[in-house]
């Protein structure tokens, strides 16, 4: 299989509000970024990602665009979008921009227009529904914030439908020339020069034939049957990749909210022509049981291992999928996942070692090659995410939880965590990110966790970050191989063999605090070390004994 550039590329994504601010005023901007390329650059990124950069009045952090052809006045202009599209491509990298098009702002013109009277030409652009028999809603859809899905406009007393926030209104595929305004602005930008596009909540864009009643399956599973892989979804996204993606050198890369392992290859696979890659969320959510906040549990590596196999399977040698363990959504990586106390910096390096050899392109979020963390919020107001405002709106009139627990539930997985500035020097105000109040408090471990000081550091997680992503780039059985499982149900160690061709590795991880040993088979002594978060690895007569959260890759050719 020909490894493309964006099949063999690191993603790195970045959420501007929270990366750099260049001109001190608290938020994150694009001549930040720029600031930063170089150090970009230097981890070995390929492919950057920017989360919503476009007009917005900011009720959802710009997933509710008002504008899709012009900059959020908040991050710069048009001109500082060109020089940081030329500036990346200068020094060899791609950029991709986050494409939200199942819903807009309320304040997009689109939906100003659609508001004034049910005949206006604008009005089909989204969907609206009569009351029900009591006046209620149309159904009983909930937004995946929490409360109806539906919001009723009194002057025409008709409700529209808004699966995320109510400034979020969906937009109706349905419709011909909603579908063409969202291609026309995809080619406004593909003309700029921009690589592809990662698409916001894609599989969400079809609705279900007559709204219907959701069943009572628990939220997860009714987002699955209910909301995605509407009836023409999969006409839409072959027309979209026919009108606009297929024509540029570019790619699309889905969110692949409600698409199960069964389904993905209608998604992906190569003889679909519809989309290039997508990432799914079962590892993302493994350790959320029944919904955001309601009921949060550790991850079985088990479980883990058995998610990223059936993956695997579903797509290899048909089509592509990208890897995740963090992004602007779900707490920090190594909160969850590794030790962010005693064994920070071995879980930090040990996590990526696993995701870096799974087979599908590879996707960091910003802040995770520091080994950024979780960060407790002291008291509500502090919290900005409105996802995590709406959960504890909602328990102070359920009263489910004492406010005390509401809290702790959203400082353990609330999308704030995600999002506290990028820490660049532990001796500058806010770690570095600007001189001015951030718009989210910077995380006071800035001090001991920051770039200036690992700089510095060999041994730091940002220069193992480096290493791997440099090794990753020359091997491509990182990329693309055939997997041999070793202790498939070991719940302690994760151990697997890789081979493309004449390429061979084995990949030793041990998600353990304490030391774990395992029999690595005949002539162990013999073969090269690719990788290795400890200095050293300690083998006895063919027995590896991995010391807590080490991550080894060795050369078995």
């Amino acid at each position: 299989m020909e490894l493309t550039w964006f099949k063999k590329g690191t993603i790195y994504q970045i959420y501007p509000r929270s990366f750099n601010d260049s001109n001190d005023d608290g938020i994150g901007d694009l001549r930040g970024i720029i600031e930063k390329l170089d150090y970009i650059h230097s981890l070995h990124i390929d492919i950057i990602w920017l989360s919503p950069i476009f007009s917005s009045p900011n009720d959802d952090n710009g997933y509710d665009i008002s504008d899709y052809c012009s900059i959020m006045s908040e991050f710069g202009t048009m001109e500082d979008f060109d020089v940081l599209l030329k500036e990346t491509h200068k020094r060899g990298m791609r950029l991709i921009l986050d494409l939200v098009a199942n819903h807009c702002s309320d304040e997009h013109k689109w939906f100003e227009e659609a508001r004034k009277s049910k005949d206006n030409p604008y009005r089909d652009y989204f969907h609206w529904k009569k009351p029900s028999i009591d006046g209620g809603p149309p159904n009983n859809w909930k937004s995946f914030f929490g409360g109806s899905a539906w919001e009723l406009d009194e002057v025409s007393d008709e409700y529209y439908l808004h699966l995320f926030t109510k400034k979020q209104p969906d937009l109706n595929w349905e419709n011909p020339k909603v579908r063409e305004e969202i291609y026309d602005a995809m080619r406004f930008w593909l003309d700029k020069g921009v690589d592809g596009f990662r698409m916001d909540v894609i599989p969400l864009i079809s609705k279900p034939e007559g709204y219907p009643d959701a069943p009572d399956i628990g939220f997860r599973k009714i987002i699955e049957d209910v909301y995605a892989n509407g009836p023409t979804l999969h006409r839409y996204l072959n027309e979209m990749n026919e009108e606009v993606i297929s024509k540029y050198d570019a790619f699309s890369l889905a969110e692949g909210v409600g698409i199960n392992e069964d389904t993905v290859g209608l998604y992906v696979n190569y003889d679909r022509k519809e989309l290039d890659m997508l990432y799914h969320f079962d590892i993302l959510e493994c350790t959320i049981v029944n919904g955001k906040f309601e009921e949060v549990s550790p991850f079985d590596l088990v479980q883990m291992k058995h998610i990223f196999k059936k993956w695997r399977d579903a797509i290899h040698q048909t089509g592509w999928i990208a890897n995740a363990m963090g992004n602007h959504d779900f707490a920090r990586m190594v909160s969850r996942f590794g030790d962010d106390k005693k064994y920070h910096k071995e879980s930090a390096k040990m996590l990526m070692t696993m995701l870096s050899t799974q087979n599908g392109t590879l996707n960091i979020y910003q802040g995770d090659e520091i080994g950024m963390t979780n960060i407790s919020l002291l008291n509500i107001d502090e919290v900005r995410d409105i996802q995590s405002l709406n959960f504890y709106k909602e328990n102070k009139i359920t009263h489910k939880y004492t406010e005390e627990l509401a809290l702790e539930m959203i400082n353990k997985e609330g999308r704030d965590n995600a999002r506290t500035p990028v820490q660049w020097d532990g001796d500058e105000i806010n770690g570095g990110f600007s001189k001015g109040e951030p718009w989210l408090k910077a995380n006071p471990n800035y001090k001991d966790i920051n770039v200036a000081y690992q700089e510095k550091d060999p041994n730091s997680i940002l220069n193992f970050y480096r290493n791997l992503l440099k090794t990753r780039k020359e091997h491509d059985v990182f990329v693309h191989g055939d997997f041999e499982e070793i202790e498939f149900n070991n719940p302690k160690l994760y151990i697997y063999k890789k081979k493309l061709g004449k390429e061979e590795i084995m990949v030793m991880l041990n998600f353990n605090s304490s030391e774990e040993s395992f029999d690595a088979g005949s002539n162990i002594n013999e073969v090269e070390v690719l990788v290795n978060n400890y200095e050293n690895l300690d083998v006895e007569n063919n027995n590896v004994l991995l010391k807590p959260y080490q991550g080894v890759i060795l050369d078995l050719k």
